[in-house]
């Protein structure tokens, strides 16, 4: 499966702090149960990278009508 692949895989996605001081990433599905955590400064550099393809995929929506 890659980033075009559509499938109907759902799941759930938590995003918050812990206690540790770390921003963690949980995602809970069927047979998936993955928190992932990350110092601050990862979260806001994963946080750019989600804004930029948020942009990009909205100026690819745009093409196609």
């Amino acid at each position: 499966m890659g980033i075009n692949s559509e499938n109907d895989v759902a799941a759930n996605l938590q995003i918050g702090p812990t206690t540790l001081g770390m921003v963690r990433i949980y995602v809970e599905g069927d047979g998936i149960d993955l928190p992932l955590d990350f110092d601050p400064d990862e979260a806001e550099d994963i946080a750019e990278e989600l804004r930029a393809a948020a942009a990009l995929a909205r100026k690819m929506g745009k093409k196609k009508r």
